[in-house]
């Protein structure tokens, strides 16, 4: 199953063209992330300082579908495309007005953030993350990717 969340588009969101700035979909991408963790019984805030496990960005990517605008509510699918011994990566697809409008991936590493090394997942973070690998049912991967 994918996990699901919703990011109100805001005023500030919005370059001159009057859509969406692109790096602000990174930022979104970041907001499911600890949203994911946040409404599955995992706060993100303790799991960085008080787990000390931290999950960097080390690489993304996005498609740019369709424009959105101020006011547009962006419906995003989050998933666990594939799980290596210490990384993650997270698939994203976000719909607004009835069609997908971004399409994207996060590779993060599972650190120790005391000593900023690569880590193993954590046993419990693997348990939660297998839960969330299947992509939203109505999911047609367009990019060429594998899954």
């Amino acid at each position: 199953m994918a996990y699901q969340s919703h990011i109100r588009i805001r005023f500030g969101d919005e370059d001159h063209a009057g859509i969406v700035y692109y790096p602000r979909f990174f930022d979104f991408f970041h907001r499911v992330l600890e949203d994911f963790f946040n409404d599955n019984g995992h706060a993100y805030q303790q799991v960085l300082d008080v787990e000390h496990v931290g999950w960097p960005s080390v690489h993304a990517e996005a498609d740019f579908r369709a424009p959105i605008r101020f006011g547009d509510v962006l419906d995003m699918d989050m998933w666990v495309e594939r799980m290596g011994r210490s990384s993650v990566t997270m698939a994203y697809r976000g719909r607004a007005r009835g069609q997908d409008v971004i399409v994207g991936r996060v590779i993060s590493a599972c650190i120790d953030l005391r000593t900023f090394k690569a880590q193993p997942i954590p046993d419990k973070y693997r348990a939660f993350f297998e839960r969330f690998r299947d992509p939203p049912p109505d999911w047609i991967d367009t990019t060429g990717s594998p899954h």
